[in-house]
């Protein structure tokens, strides 16, 4: 069965250049952009339970823009000002560039890492162990950071400020794609949770990241598309070839 129509799970690209639009043209194929998930801020009264003051730390570790957006958020809703002294910590430079969106970002002291690595931006955290360090998290998190910092002596806390929830379709909403990408397993609960009766039959499905694919086929899915490999380390590149064998003679 050839592919016309593909729904990948992530919003859509605000660059024109986006090698998504490429690939549509290329195979003459259309690409819808629909999010399965979406990210929203806990409640002040949910953060207020957790009994953490942000104004106790002097320093803020920033793993993803999504922290940065529910940080100041919070801080808005709380009603709490932020110190012109507070250091940012980030996992890397175009995170810390966001940081602009809500503060100036030269009169700030701002770090970041190069590889993208909790573990390259430790030496920075190590070098200023003095500071109190607050770590906003999502509600679903692992204790990597956690361990490392604990490791290393450092002095911090770690609040849950957002959460990954279910990006309901409508009844209006067309569901008629030939295939299904995810970037992540909330993605394929949110599936789930959409569509009960779900059928795949010739419904292929592509994904990007272990963690998708183990939760693809736990969910009892067939994965017809994985990625990033060594031949195809981005998303686009799996998808472009796997469109190219599949729509054979188009």
């Amino acid at each position: 069965m050839k592919i016309k129509k593909v729904l990948v799970s992530q919003p859509k690209p605000t660059s024109e250049k986006s090698p998504y639009y490429d690939i549509a043209e290329k195979y003459g194929v259309k690409i819808d952009f629909r999010p399965f998930i979406k990210v929203e801020s806990v409640s002040s009264k949910e953060f207020r339970q957790q009994k953490v003051s942000i104004l106790d730390h002097t320093a803020v570790i920033f793993t993803s823009r999504h922290a940065i957006d529910h940080f100041f958020y919070l801080c808005t809703e709380l009603r709490v000002t932020v110190p012109e002294t507070m250091k940012y910590f980030c996992v890397t430079e175009s995170i810390a560039l966001y940081i602009q969106k809500y503060i100036q970002y030269r009169k700030r002291k701002i770090f970041f890492g190069v590889t993208g690595k909790f573990d390259d931006l430790v030496p920075s955290i190590v070098k200023h162990n003095t500071e109190k360090f607050f770590v906003p998290m999502s509600d679903v998190h692992n204790d990597e950071i956690k361990n490392i910092l604990d490791k290393n002596k450092v002095t911090h806390t770690e609040a849950v400020m957002y959460r990954t929830v279910s990006n309901d379709f409508s009844k209006e909403e067309e569901f008629d794609y030939d295939m299904l990408v995810f970037f992540s397993p909330s993605g394929i609960s949110s599936l789930m949770k959409n569509f009960p009766d779900f059928e795949q039959k010739d419904i292929k499905i592509g994904c990007f990241g272990s963690t998708t694919a183990k939760a693809i086929r736990d969910a009892g899915l067939r994965l017809d598309l994985e990625a990033p490999s060594v031949t195809m380390p981005s998303m686009t590149a799996a998808l472009d070839l796997f469109l190219k064998e599949t729509n054979k003679g188009r």
